[in-house]
């Protein structure tokens, strides 16, 4: 225990029951301030925002990424491309996984809407997560900061999202369960998470990464901490298995269009919105483009000024990670795991506005901000959590008119 770690036998059924009661009331809580602030919101759109002036709160529940996975609930994935005039991939369903949406209009049926069953699969998947998230904390934390971290998950700047249609609920429920198995080595559920996560959302690559990282951490402290084989061959299937569920959506998406590359260049079609006429993925090329994209094109900086801060954003966030006394405590599979995902970002995605709702997955760090124990400075992040909650709502929502106001 002097590493905070909560051995497999200490929580019994009737203190799970008890902390799923605690964790229910405060996501309710959360859940009736996020639906007020979707309503102001929806009052508040106007001629020019993209839900109009008449909007409901079920317009922004199947509003933005919603309608993807609506079309995707409806009629499958096209087997031809669309392309634009000129020339180029188009953007369609192959960019979002099936996962969601089905299990979205599986749920409608009953209502005879698949809107209803998206509400209620995020709804769901978001207190899933929750609990979760405090079970995973809860291995390395005291149970009060674990509480506060999720008090902060649930009310935090993207806290919509578990209100409205998008997948994000959803994997992180998987994610968060993935990375509870691998601090307690139950690696044989994770058979089954692995293909969940990697069908429900990208970002199965970065858990492929995690569990490289893991065993060659593992290994390398096999002396005080055995590494039995069993162990090691668990890790090593795990691994193959998320590259394997990775890169199987792309395979699927050649294969079915004749086109081998058909979902990078789906991905790509969103790109263009920014930076027009970009054909090609690079690795790490998207955070420097758009590093120059936001500081040149945009706001009018000289772009040398976007490197030099993608640069020391880079080193400030590894510092974090390696050596902030609050992040190493919530030990290294959480600390590992952020690394292999930021990593992911940077080399896979083109920084926007969605870049905020991409970090969701790095939730898992809320368990460090929750940690000191002063009660002005929770109540003050869980403020500015609502704060900032209210301001994406207010600009992804009322506003949904400018180029970084989509979530």
């Amino acid at each position: 225990m002097a590493d905070g770690r909560v051995t497999a036998g200490t929580v019994r059924q009737p203190a799970f029951a008890g902390i799923a009661l605690r964790v229910a009331l405060i996501y309710v809580v959360a859940r009736v301030v996020t639906t007020a602030f979707l309503a102001i919101a929806a009052e508040l759109s106007g001629f020019d925002s993209r839900f109009g002036p008449e909007a409901q709160l079920a317009d922004l529940v199947l509003g933005w990424d919603a309608r993807w996975y609506w079309i995707v609930a409806e009629t499958g994935y096209p087997t031809e491309l669309p392309r634009t005039d000129a020339g180029t991939v188009a953007e369609n369903q192959w960019a979002f996984m099936p996962v969601y949406a089905y299990l979205a209009k599986l749920i409608g049926l009953p209502f005879g809407h698949w809107g209803v069953g998206a509400f209620v699969v995020s709804l769901a998947a978001g207190y899933g997560a929750s609990v979760a998230l405090f079970c995973l904390l809860r291995e390395r934390v005291d149970q009060n900061a674990a509480m506060w971290a999720v008090a902060f998950f649930a009310a935090g700047p993207l806290a919509a999202l578990f209100q409205v249609g998008y997948a994000e609920p959803l994997f992180l429920l998987w994610l968060f369960l993935a990375l509870w198995c691998v601090v307690r080595r139950r690696y044989a559920w994770l058979y089954l998470l692995i293909p969940l996560m990697g069908y429900t959302r990208p970002g199965v690559l970065a858990f492929a990464l995690f569990l490289g990282l893991f065993g060659i951490w593992r290994f390398l402290r096999r002396d005080s901490d055995p590494l039995r084989p069993r162990e090691v061959v668990h890790i090593v299937a795990l691994g193959l298995l998320s590259v394997a569920v990775g890169f199987s959506w792309q395979l699927l998406a050649g294969w079915v269009t004749g086109e081998p590359g058909a979902y990078l260049a789906t991905e790509l079609a969103w790109r263009r919105n920014w930076i027009p006429g970009e054909a090609a993925f690079i690795p790490f090329e998207g955070f420097v483009s758009a590093s120059a994209f936001w500081f040149g094109s945009v706001w009018g900086l000289p772009a040398e000024l976007g490197y030099v801060a993608l640069a020391l954003g880079i080193i400030l966030v590894a510092g974090l990670l390696a050596i902030s006394p609050q992040v190493r405590r919530l030990g290294i599979e959480i600390r590992l795991w952020s690394a292999s995902y930021l990593l992911y970002l940077l080399l896979v995605f083109f920084p926007q506005s969605s870049i905020f709702r991409l970090l969701l997955p790095l939730s898992p760090l809320w368990g460090a901000v929750a940690l000191p124990r002063s009660t002005p400075w929770r109540a003050g992040v869980l403020a500015a959590c609502l704060v900032g909650q209210w301001w994406w709502i207010y600009n992804m929502y009322a506003l949904g008119n400018a180029i970084w106001q989509i979530p």
